[in-house]
């Protein structure tokens, strides 16, 4: 990647956080998808904490990720992780942070998955 390309991605990294901010009372729900691999968690900017996790090298879905096909399913496991961790830490509505990729696939997935499993987005 050259320095201008670099530049350009940070540019536009930097415009989508103005608009999204996570708060103690609606934090934000940031997924990271690499090539693999998916990462979700919940932050609260404030406080700049990460409250819950979680991601396909989870152990808690290590065997469910085995037997799962496809990164689409195995982001679907993640999206129902993390709206599980949340209920827990009486987490109920979120602001959605979908970073650089598109709100299509399996960054689609965790979102779909985390509302059925009671997030509010």
């Amino acid at each position: 990647m050259t320095k201008k390309d670099k530049a350009r991605k940070t540019r536009k990294i930097f415009r989508a956080r103005k608009k999204i901010f996570g708060t103690p009372e609606r934090p934000r729900l940031s997924v990271f998808r690499s090539l693999n691999h998916i990462y979700a968690q919940i932050i609260d900017d404030v406080a700049g904490k990460t409250l819950v996790a979680a991601s396909s090298k989870s152990v808690e879905l290590a065997d469910d990720i085995k037997n799962a096909k496809g990164k689409v399913s195995k982001s679907k496991l993640v999206g129902t992780l993390i709206a599980k961790k949340a209920v827990e830490a009486n987490i109920k509505s979120v602001v959605f942070d979908r970073g650089l990729s598109q709100y299509h696939g399996r960054v689609k997935a965790v979102a779909e998955a985390a509302r059925e499993g009671g997030l509010e987005l």
